[in-house]
Formats: C-alpha cells, structure tokens, sequence
C-alpha cells in the first residue's frame, strides 16, 4: 500500500439542499434528520449529488442517499453507487453496493468504496475492479489517487492486458496516464509465448513492454534467460539481459547449450541469442562431455525449431579458446554447428587432442555424439605429437590433412599437397634408434595405439632413415614447427585468460589463386548444379571427394612398395621407379625392400594432374 497523504484542512461549508420532492422529518425514524424524497438534489464545495432519497443532518453537516446515487466533481471524476453516506465536515464519503467510480477514462468497480475528497482518493478493502481502456486490473484491497491517476492493488493482484497479456502479483502500482504498472514481490507475468518471474519489474499495458530486475527469469518455449536485469519487448520479441546472465537453450534435449556473461539479449523471431563481456558458452550433446567455448562475443542461431530437423549454430569472436576434455582449442573465430556435429576454427587456430597438437589457417572438427569423428586442416597443415622423450616430437606437414579417429583414438592421416613426414619409432622398451624422414606430393599415416604401423607415400617421394640423433636439424624439426603447450586451454576456468602467440609465430595467410576460367558443356554442369543447389549436400560432397582422393591414387600405385621395421610393425611405401633403388639404399639398414612399375609412375602423374586442375592439389 502506498504511503497515506496528508489532508489539507477542509473549509467550513455547509451542505446545500437544491431539490427534493418531499421535504419532511421522522423522528421516530432518523432523529434529528431531514427526510428528503423524490429528484434529491445537494451540494458541497464543488460537489453536487442525486439521489431518490436522503436523510439530511444538518447539526454534523452529513446525510445518507439511497437509490441511484450519483455523485459527481468536476468534468473527470464520478461516483456511482445504491447508496452513500457524506460528511462535510471531513468531505469523506462511503459508497455501498454496486460501486462505480470513473475518473478520465478509468472506472473502478467494487462493492464498497471509501473516497477522501481532501486526499483525492479512493479506497477499498473487499475486492474490486479497474478497468482503464483494455487493461483489466483486479485485487482483494485498492486505492486510486485522482491527482496523480495512480492506483495501488493489494493482495491477489491480476493484471489483464488486450485479453492475452497477464500479471499476477500482490503489491502492484499501477499509472493510467503513463500505462506504467510496477510489480513488486513474487511475480509472473505471462505475455505471447513468454513467462516471466520477477520479484520487482515494471510492465508497460500501451506498448507490451516490461523492465525488470533482481534476478528475474524469462521462459520462452524451451528456453529461459536470466539476469541481475532484463527489458522485454513483446511486440519484437526482443530481450536484453545485463550482469551475471544466463541463456539455456533446452529445446532439444539431445544438443542444450547454454551462454553467460554479463551483456546479451535474445531475438525470439530470429532464433538468435547473444553474449558478450566475460562470455562462455557450454554446449551438452547426448552421450558427449560438456564443450566449453570463450570469447569476446557468443551467438547463438536456431533453425528449423518447429520441425523434427532443429539444429544450432554457435559463432564467437575474437580471442576464442574452447576446452573438451577430449579437445581443446584457440583460434580467433569459431563455429559450431549442430546439424554436422563440425566444430570449424577459423584464422591462426590450434587445435589439441591428447598429446597431439594441430596447426592450420582452418581447421574443421568433426564428432560423433560423444567423440572425435575426423579433423580436417586446410592450407600449412601441421600435426605434431609429443613423445615420451620431450625433446622429440612426430610431426605431419601438407596443404590439405584429414586426420581420422576410431573411438577416440586417431588411427588414420591423409595428406595432399606438399607432404613431409617426421617419425620417431618406438622400440619396445620405449627407446628410440633410428629416425625416418619423407617427401611426397600425398602421405598416408595409419596409426595403432598411438604408434604409427606403417605410411604410404607417394608419387616420387624421398625418404631417408638417420641413427637416432644423426638427422640434420632441418629433417629433426620441420620449418614451421611450433609447440604451443604454455596457451592449451587446460579446463574451462583457464578460458577467460587470452593467451596469444608471439608475433613472430603467427601464421601468415596464404593466398589463394583464383581458378582459371573455363568453358564446359551443360552436361558436366549438372552434377555441380546439383550439390550447389542445396549447402548440406555440397558440404558432404566436397568431404567424400577429399576423403576418395588418396584412395583412388592409392589402387592405381599398389605395385611399388618400400617395408621398415618399425618395432614389429611394417610400414608400407608406394614409390616410383626412379626413386626405388635411391630409397631402398636409404632404408638399407632397416631391412627395406622396394619394387615398382612404370604403369604405378603413369597413374600417379595423372592423378596428381587431375587434382591439380581441380583445386584440391596445390
């Protein structure tokens, strides 16, 4: 309840008695009092008053009307009721029974109204009504002040906006000239698909708009925001959050994300939702840990939310460090997509699994429901694995990597484009002996329990085997090698610290030629126009035609073939001619063997042509 105002002494005027069809007295009955009956017309200090009958008391100044009352004040204000009682004296009135009171466009309906004309207001304590154009406002207790066209609502509260819009409340202050209502307490405001819990907001009944704070809650089919505060606009679909927010995405329960941080809003119409300022975003796929990601700014996209295909797509940017307990990675700008399970790094990102790290200008990580499926790196690819002995690493180099993954272990590297190997084989004591070292225009890794079992090189490829340490430096580590242990996310406390590489290792981006411009027939188009016509297929096109790639060179070169002992395991080399005597001489020591076919050199040039045209060779 707010506040009461003080009174003004009222002046001392006495009650005029314009009409009265009878006028007469009844002691027995009313006492001292005047009887008055039929058109009752009276008066007081701007107030004028009909009735069909009353009983004047002119010793306290104050009478009692029944029957059709209608009391008015002014152009604006209005009382309605089956009977009244009024002191003059204090200019106090009582109205009984099917009470209406209208000021401006107002009406309060209740069933007894107690009205202070000195204080401007009107009170009451057994329920009642307002109704102020298309808002409905209900409560057990209530007082309307005329002067400021306030109202304050107590107990039970229902507020009721266009016949869709409602609030319930207790303690509820309401203006009718700015539509403003100010909640305070336990409260749930439910506006289009929306519910809102605040224990102190303010909601607007003109323009559908609400402004909230101490901690409240918004609901939004599947979706809840929190905040220390939060504007919601119904007409936009538009929310914004500040400090401390919490945005859980729950509509698919196999893929729930969540953002914080301490600025964002949420667009409803678009799907979309964004945070910023200490931003972290968590995302729980079904049967997967929970992947962490930070950066200056996270969105979130929704798609297709009202079909059986929904899908996300989280974006964040810049200083971007994201940590999976199978996975972790920095880059300056990342996105995941639910619908492909990718998680794509974008401008000098990293990328870690295990004891491996992976370099690149972009790198795409694909997953399962709960593991790593393959990791695509494009243009300076780099795999390096730590070993053992720290000062040895394994190390992969190409253009374009894809690296595969069976249960969470890697079992397989593909390389195309500029291919350079570094290994170290692992003796069965754990020591090291010898060193290989390979050159070729495509690589092929094949990897068991973190050891590589044997690798497939080819077309030409120069491969050499050094005694441990014998290597020159240029063959132990390779030219863009980097090891970037002190900057691995090391879980999701350790994302919010960015920790940038040295100028001097950033990666410098390599430009892309354009493709010739060429002349094709209709015919050999329509493959192409049919990936194109739809971004989900093209996807999965280009990631089968890279995957085949290898493949297909590999069965048109199975006749050349160089074997190392690496432990017990054999490591298998498809060669050209004119190399085999050179790199079996190399491998002499290891018990290699080589042999080759000149239609192998035939094929392999061809192949290694036909992906040059087509891009993926470089």
């Amino acid at each position: 309840m707010m506040p009461s105002r003080k009174r003004s002494k009222p002046r001392d005027e006495r009650i005029q008695i314009h009409h009265a069809d009878l006028l007469f007295r009844d002691v027995a009955t009313t006492g001292d009092g005047q009887v008055l009956k039929g058109n009752v017309q009276l008066s007081h200090s701007g107030m004028r008053l009909t009735c069909d009958s009353a009983v004047f008391y002119e010793a306290s100044n104050s009478f009692m009307a029944y029957g059709s009352v209608k009391f008015r004040q002014g152009d604006t204000l209005s009382l309605i009721g089956d009977s009244l009682y009024y002191d003059g004296t204090s200019q106090f009135a009582r109205v009984f029974r099917n009470v209406e009171m209208r000021h401006h466009k107002m009406t309060l309906y209740t069933e007894l109204l107690n009205y202070d004309r000195i204080k401007g207001s009107g009170f009451y304590d057994t329920g009642g009504k307002i109704v102020d154009g298309k808002t409905v406002l209900t409560s057990q207790k209530g007082e309307y002040f005329t002067d400021k066209r306030d109202a304050q609502f107590n107990e039970d509260v229902l507020l009721i906006n266009n016949k869709k819009d409602s609030l319930l409340t207790n303690d509820l202050h309401y203006n009718t000239r700015s539509k403003w209502a100010h909640a305070t307490g336990p409260t749930n405001l439910f506006s289009g698909g929306s519910h809102i819990y605040t224990i102190d907001g303010q909601y607007n009944t003109r323009t559908e708009r609400a402004h909230l704070t101490q901690r409240p809650q918004l609901f939004n089919k599947g979706r809840k925001l929190v905040g220390d505060s939060i504007s919601y606009d119904k007409n936009t679909g538009y929310s914004e959050a500040f400090r401390n927010i919490i945005f859980i995405d729950s509509v698919d329960i196999n893929n729930k994300n969540i953002l914080l941080g301490d600025y964002g809003y949420y667009n409803e119409p678009k799907g979309e939702a964004m945070v910023t300022e200490r931003a972290l975003g968590k995302n729980f796929s079904r049967g997967a840990d929970t992947l962490f990601v930070h950066a200056d700014t996270l969105r979130l996209y929704s798609y297709n939310l009202k079909t059986d295909s929904a899908y996300r797509v989280l974006h964040g940017y810049p200083h971007v460090r994201s940590y999976r307990t199978d996975v972790q990675a920095i880059c300056d700008s990342l996105v995941f997509n639910s619908a492909f399970n990718v998680l794509s790094l974008y401008r000098d990102p990293i990328a870690w699994s295990d004891d491996r790290q992976i370099l690149g200008e972009e790198i795409n990580v694909y997953a399962n429901d709960s593991t790593i499926d393959s990791i695509y790196i494009e243009r300076q690819a780099l795999i390096v694995q730590s070993l053992p002995d720290s000062t040895l690493f394994n190390q992969v180099a190409g253009n374009l990597m894809q690296a595969y993954f069976r249960n969470g272990d890697l079992y397989q590297t593909r390389v195309d484009g500029n291919s350079i190997l570094v290994n170290y084989p692992m003796e069965k004591d754990t020591s090291f002996l010898y060193q290989n070292y390979c050159e070729a225009a495509k690589l092929r890794v094949d990897v068991r329990d973190k050891k590589m079992q044997r690798f497939w090189a080819g077309p030409s490829p120069i491969a050499k085997t050094y005694p441990i340490g014998m290597a020159p430096q240029e063959h132990n580590r390779l030219s863009n090698f980097a090891w970037f242990s002190h900057i691995r996310p090391t879980g999701p406390d350790d994302l919010f610290e960015w920790k940038p590489k040295s100028t001097a290792m950033r990666l410098k981006e390599m430009p892309r030629r354009n493709a010739p411009l060429q002349s094709l027939q209709s015919s050999s188009l329509s493959p192409l126009n049919s990936a194109s016509t739809n971004s989900d297929s093209t996807t999965s096109f280009l990631k089968k035609s890279a995957d085949s790639s290898l493949d297909n060179l590999q069965s048109t070169d199975s006749s050349g073939e160089i074997k190392i002992k690496d432990s017990e395991d054999t490591i298998n080399n498809h060669v050209d001619e004119d190399s085999t005597t050179a790199i079996s001489k190399e491998f002499s020591t290891k018990s290699t063997s080589a042999s080759t076919s000149s239609n192998s050199r035939t094929s392999k040039t061809s192949a290694r042509k036909s992906h040059t045209k087509s891009g993926v060779h470089k």
